[in-house]
């Protein structure tokens, strides 16, 4: 018998034959039905016994490994998919924060870890120097990057995991031939971003670097290389260069690498433009600076943007008291002031706050240095005043959103100016 479902009928007859027993008189034999051969219209009904099932529990999130693991789970992982059967040269193009898209301390620890890896794990790998004569030779390239997240993997947010995305680009194919992905645990990661990216005055993300990130995060294995990042690789192998060359403070070198990358065809960007600004100021040449500055101005004015690291005094809308970091300041506010008066647009001041206190007071001191940051432009430039508006987002719009109040999230407390038509 199904114990799921049981006929009326079928009670009933039961039902009947106990109430024949107690009363301990004959019944008459219930008539039977053949209700294989009766219409469907003629066959008793149903009463369905549900059984409830418990509910499914919800996967744990994935948390991450520690980082040193996380680095060779996905170093053996991106390796080993690679399928290499005879010697091959691989060059790494430093890896980035994949939001800033910045160098910091841990992207160059990982790097480093890969070349003890495939040296001493996989020998048919020829690691060598990233350089123009290197990629000439139609090498793979090594890409990737370092990203904080939270635990449903978006980058918005306070981040409670890094994640860890390598890729192999063979560029005698043109193709994706290996990824490797992990997910690290936030103790023992050093975020600070390098030297030379702690220096630069912008928030460097132009165009090329949104191709190396896309190379690594938006692609799938066989996929072609992206054309911006493939297009601009040995301008990016200068670039590599100068940024070594401000690392070790050696300047001079610096600027002459950057005077070699602006004039190749894909020069025209964001990061060489800032890397020009600051090894002139490194080196005293103020006019020059400030030349390379107004390059930086009109670049972020056309992309419609322009994220400025001012570094404020701790809850306060004064600049930070230090002139080795405040003294451009001036030339700044001056070139962006004079190139906006001279638009068409008008422009939104954009203050930020990095992720600690409460969010009504990040808010009013977010605007409050907006509002600072406005004045100084207006009195730089009267005709401006018309043409600018303050706003202030708090931290809604971090980019690292860790909190941390030091150098690892400096451009969580940076001004932008966005180009907005003007409203009579």
């Amino acid at each position: 018998m199904n114990t799921r479902s049981l006929s009326v009928a079928a009670l009933a007859a039961v039902g009947g034959a106990c109430a024949s027993v107690l009363a301990g008189c004959a019944a008459a034999p219930t008539p039977t039905v053949n209700y294989a051969a009766a219409p469907a219209s003629a066959l008793p009904p149903t009463v369905e016994v549900v059984v409830a099932q418990p509910p499914v529990p919800a996967p744990a999130p994935l948390l991450g490994v520690p980082f040193d693991t996380a680095i060779v789970n996905a170093a053996a992982a991106l390796f080993r998919n690679a399928g290499i059967d005879a010697t091959r040269v691989v060059v790494i193009d430093p890896l980035i924060d994949g939001v800033s898209g910045e160098q910091t301390t841990a992207s160059s620890y990982i790097e480093t870890r890969l070349r003890d890896i495939a040296r001493d794990q996989f020998p048919k790998l020829d690691i060598r120097d990233f350089s123009s004569d290197n990629v000439a030779k139609g090498p793979m390239v090594l890409v990737g990057t370092f990203t904080g997240i939270t635990l449903d993997n978006k980058t918005v947010g306070k981040p409670e995991a890094y994640r860890i995305c390598l890729a192999l680009a063979d560029f005698s194919t043109n193709k994706i031939v290996a990824k490797g992905v992990a997910r690290s645990l936030l103790h023992g990661v050093n975020s600070t971003p390098t030297p030379y990216f702690s220096d630069t005055p912008v928030w460097v993300k132009d165009q090329t670097v949104e191709a190396y990130i896309k190379t690594c995060q938006g692609s799938k294995v066989g996929d072609a290389i992206d054309p911006i990042y493939r297009d601009d690789i040995e301008t990016a192998t200068v670039i590599a260069d100068a940024i070594v060359a401000c690392e070790k403070r050696n300047f001079r070198e610096a600027l002459d690498l950057y005077g070699r990358a602006v004039q190749t065809t894909t020069g025209d960007q964001l990061r060489i433009h800032s890397g020009l600004y600051l090894a002139n100021w490194k080196l005293g040449k103020r006019s020059d600076a400030e030349k390379a500055f107004g390059k930086i101005v009109d670049h972020g004015l056309a992309a419609q943007k322009l994220a400025v690291k001012f570094l404020f005094q701790p809850r306060s809308t004064e600049f930070w008291t230090d002139t080795n970091v405040s003294g451009p300041y001036p030339i700044w506010l001056r070139q962006i002031a004079t190139r906006v008066a001279k638009a068409d647009n008008c422009l939104e001041i954009v203050g930020h706050t990095s992720r600690s206190g409460s969010e009504l007071a990040n808010d009013k001191l977010s605007l409050a240095r907006a509002q600072n940051v406005k004045r100084k432009m207006d009195a730089t430039v009267p005709a401006l005043a018309a043409k600018t508006k303050a706003s202030g987002v708090g931290f809604r719009e971090n980019v690292v959103g860790s909190g941390a109040d030091d150098l690892t999230d400096l451009q969580d407390r940076r001004v932008e100016f966005r180009l907005a038509k003007c409203v009579s």
